[in-house]
């Protein structure tokens, strides 16, 4: 169709990197690309801290799981939601800004979202490869205690970015059928769509090159949803300012 959306479309997740740097001038124009991003009430709640410090990385790659390439990708990122800066703006011009509202904790996590997608796609349209680490919410006080971020400010997910030392299958997403509504949410032929999908995605796991089994997307779901998910993250949160009302 065009070349945006091909690219967007072939989308895949990249774990192993070259040894290759990302060129300087490169980087920087990523970064711009990330901050000309959409913003609600151009509030620009984002903070990325760009982490090159051996030891740091080892303990964030310590955080994350023990994935690799948290420590060895030639750039790693951690996006952060940053409702610090804007807050001071506030003060130095006579304002009393209102902390803890749940509506500025989205806004600076949409944020966050927009800004690192931008950068995605910029790496991506020249040719590098990246993949999200979410598991930096395993232990969000440690990495908030590594990169000395300040109150109101939290670690969203970090960034792996480089040279891509593998070329992994696309991994098929849910039918438009399904993720698209029209005028109202409805279920309607939804199971025969997931179920259909499941067929595709079990296909897929079991001929994909690499972490080879036999599952598909609705079971994944049994598991990841009947279990907590990182329940200290409010307590985490609202130490960090958030989420206070």
């Amino acid at each position: 169709m065009n070349q945006t959306i091909d690219l967007l479309t072939s989308h895949r997740s990249i774990r192993k990197f070259t040894d290759e740097p990302v060129d300087p001038d490169l980087f920087t124009r990523l970064v711009e690309a990330a901050q000309a991003s959409a913003s609600s009430s151009f509030l620009q709640g984002v903070t990325i801290i760009r982490v090159t410090d051996p030891g740091k990385r080892v303990a964030l790659r310590d955080v994350a799981g023990g994935q690799a390439y948290v420590e060895t990708a030639p750039e790693f990122l951690v996006f952060c939601a940053d409702l610090s800066r804007p807050m001071r703006c506030c003060r130095q011009h006579g304002g009393t800004p209102a902390e803890g509202l749940t509506e500025q904790f989205v806004i600076a996590t949409v944020d966050a979202a927009l800004y690192a997608q931008n950068l995605v796609i910029a790496a991506e349209s020249a040719g590098l490869g990246i993949c999200y680490i979410g598991a930096l919410r395993n232990d969000p006080a440690k990495v908030t205690e590594l990169l000395d971020l300040p109150q109101q400010v939290y670690p969203v997910f970090g960034l792996c970015l480089g040279h891509p030392a593998q070329d992994p299958e696309v991994k098929p997403r849910l039918p438009v059928s399904v993720t698209l509504k029209t005028d109202s949410y409805s279920t309607d032929g939804e199971d025969e769509a997931i179920a259909a999908y499941d067929e595709e995605m079990r296909t897929y796991y079991a001929n994909r090159s690499a972490n080879i089994k036999i599952q598909g997307w609705s079971d994944q779901m049994a598991g990841l949803l009947a279990k907590e998910g990182r329940p200290h993250m409010l307590a985490f949160l609202q130490s960090q300012g958030f989420l206070t009302r």
